[in-house]
Order: C-alpha cells, then sequence, then structure tokens
C-alpha cells in the first residue's frame, strides 16, 4: 500500500521530525500544489471564481482561528468582525494610495491591534464567559463600522475596492486574484505547520491543556494567550484585505456580520481542532455541502415527480445539511481530520490485526 512504513528508516531526529515524514505525504502536496497552480488552465473559471477562490480565501481566515481556538483553546464568536477591521482598514490604505503590499500588513495590523485589545479584556474570563466577550466584540465592531461614515460611508453604503497591483501585477480579472490568495494561503498553511514545532506552539499547547499547570512550569498564560490573539487577529485581518480585493471588490458592513463569525467557528469544529488539514475539510464542507444538497433534493424531487411545497423544497437542504453536520460530528467528535488520520492509521499498518484501534 501507497502508506506503509516498510523500507522506511530514519537514522536522524531531523528526519523523523519532518512535516510529512513518509515520501507518499509530500508527492500527495507536490501534486495538490501543483492543481492548484494550474487550476486556472484547467478548469472553467466559473469554478475557480465561484468555488476554489473562496474555498482558499475563508480556508486562509479558518486557519488563523484555529490557531486561537485549537492551539490555544480560547473561542471566538467574533472573528467576522476582525476580517472586517482589516477589510475596511486595507481598503482604506488603498484608496489614500498605499501599495496593496503595504495595505494588506496594516490592515493585519490594525485587526491585531484591537483584537489584542479584546483579548487582553477578554483574558479575565473562560469558556461561555469568553464567548460571550468576544460576541460583544462583534457587535461593537459592527455598530462602529455601521455608524461611523469615515469608515463604511453609512449604514447603506459600500466601499469600492480601488485598482490596484501585487508585486507588480494588476489583480483584475480571474487569475491574478486567484494567484494572490494562493500565494498568501500558502505562506499562512506553512506557517500553521511549522508553529506546532516551536517553542511558541508548544507553550500554547499547554495553555490550552491547563493554563495553570502551564504557570506551574514557567508559561505565562496571560502572555501566550494575548500572543494567540494578536497572531489569529493578523492573519484574520491578512485575510480581510485579500477578500475585499481579490474576490469582494466592493465591501459593506453586512458582510463581516455574526453570521460570519459562527460559519468559521464551525468550520474549524467539523474540520478539526488545532488540525492545518482539518481546516481545508470544514471549509469545503461547509461552503459546498448546502449547494450540492440543494442540487440533490431539486434532482431527486424532479426525477421521482414529487410535488414538495416551496418552503420544503427551501428548506429541507439546510434541514439535510445541519443533520450532516451532526452525523459527523457524533461519528467523530474531533473532526473529519480524524476520520482521515483513522483511515491513514489503518492502512500503515494493513493487513495486521493491531491496526485495528
Amino acid at each position: 500500500m501507497f502508506f506503509r512504513r516498510a523500507g522506511i528508516s530514519h537514522t536522524r531526529y531531523r528526519d523523523e521530525r519532518q512535516i510529512w515524514p513518509l515520501p507518499i505525504d509530500r508527492y500527495t502536496v507536490f501534486l495538490i500544489a501543483a492543481l492548484l497552480l494550474a487550476a486556472p488552465f484547467l478548469i472553467d473559471r466559473l469554478y475557480v471564481v465561484s468555488y476554489l477562490l473562496p474555498l482558499i480565501i475563508w480556508s486562509t481566515a479558518a486557519l488563523g482561528l484555529n490557531l486561537l481556538m485549537g492551539g490555544a483553546g480560547q473561542i471566538h464568536l467574533g472573528y467576522g468582525a476582525v476580517i472586517g477591521i482589516g477589510a475596511y482598514s486595507s481598503v482604506h490604505m488603498l484608496r489614500a494610495g498605499v501599495p496593496f503590499e503595504l495595505a494588506m500588513i496594516g490592515g493585519g495590523l490594525a485587526a491585531a491591534a484591537i483584537g489584542s485589545i479584546f483579548g487582553a479584556v477578554a483574558m479575565r474570563v473562560k469558556g461561555l464567559y469568553l464567548a460571550m466577550a468576544t460576541l460583544a466584540m462583534q457587535y461593537i465592531v459592527d455598530f462602529v463600522i455601521i455608524q461611523f461614515p469615515a469608515i463604511s460611508g453609512g449604514t447603506q453604503a459600500s466601499l469600492p475596492v480601488p485598482p490596484t497591483s501585487f508585486l507588480g501585477f494588476p489583480v483584475e480579472g480571474d487569475r491574478v486574484p486567484y494567484y494572490v490568495a494562493l500565494v498568501i494561503c500558502g505562506i499562512v498553511t506553512l506557517f500553521m505547520l511549522n508553529v506546532r514545532r516551536t517553542a511558541f506552539g508548544r507553550a500554547l499547547a499547554a495553555v490550552r491543556e491547563k493554563d495553570y499547570a502551564a504557570a506551574i512550569i514557567g508559561v505565562d498564560p496571560f502572555r501566550f494567550k494575548l500572543l494567540a490573539f494578536w497572531v489569529s487577529s493578523f492573519i484574520g485581518g491578512l485575510t480581510g484585505a485579500v477578500l475585499s480585493v481579490c474576490y469582494y471588490r466592493t465591501i459593506a458592513p453586512e458582510q463581516f456580520h455574526l453570521d460570519l463569525s459562527i460559519q468559521l467557528v464551525a468550520m474549524v469544529i467539523v474540520g478539526g481542532l488545532g488540525s492545518v488539514l482539518g481546516v481545508f475539510f470544514g471549509v469545503a464542507l461547509i461552503l459546498f455541502a448546502p449547494i450540492l444538497l440543494n442540487q440533490a433534493v431539486a434532482l431527486l424531487a424532479d426525477q421521482f415527480g414529487m410535488n414538495l411545497p416551496m418552503d420544503l423544497r427551501a428548506h429541507l437542504p439546510l434541514m439535510l445539511y445541519g443533520g450532516l453536520i451532526m452525523g459527523f460530528l457524533l461519528i467523530e467528535p474531533l473532526g473529519l481530520a480524524k476520520i482521515r488520520n483513522n483511515i491513514r492509521n489503518y492502512f500503515l499498518v494493513w493487513p495486521f490485526r493491531h491496526s485495528r484501534q
């Protein structure tokens, strides 16, 4: 089988600690990277713009949230507001003539600064109280964006994104925005894969498991929780800049409401807390399952001649969607990434009996 360890003998710790220790893992990553790079030339532009581009952008956002929830164990119900701060900050910088590369960093820093302020306040509480504190952040940021015309232009206004370029390439059309989002997603993914191998990642793991036990061994819980909020918010602000320039092209307050925060939390939980690969699984499920279920219900209704009421036909895919998520979590509470790992671990030692876990 592809995943057999037979014939692989590591003689150095550095080899054993590789991100992808098995050759098949490295080949799979290279193949997926090659397909993503060639996607605009292989498939129709409609699928690139409508499916691949949002998958890449929301995966970047979910990776940032997963650092906080899966890495540090801190729930955040206001991540949509963090993305909104980055989006509005970067667009205002672009309108002032700042290059897109600097506007992205500026949007990330603005989101990190405001997110860290709320994070510092929320550090005094845990669990549901922390969730309520971050929820308050969502409502406060929504109110400020709507009520201050200097930020959003007004309640019903939208802010157009001016023409810009990235590394000398105009961010227009379909391909350049796709590759910009892909580059940023690749950088964030590599960061997330490596952060667990650093002292920062190990400190976050200690804080996540038991913060007062981490304090006993010399890890400052407040400091590392605040750092987790800062880094997570920076990635969220960076994503907001990419989202506004490469996908929305025009931003409005309703794009960053509470429902976006809830969706991002669902992506992280369904995919698997703390798993980088699980984030992509969770985002794909949350984005595409409603579309596929809606088409499946319509197709079955037409094939079997079922005259479903319009209300039932509209709400049945949502009911199936909710049941699908509950089913995944009942089968494996640790998310889709754990299901994938169980299958992979089975084939690592198949066909021996001790492969049954």
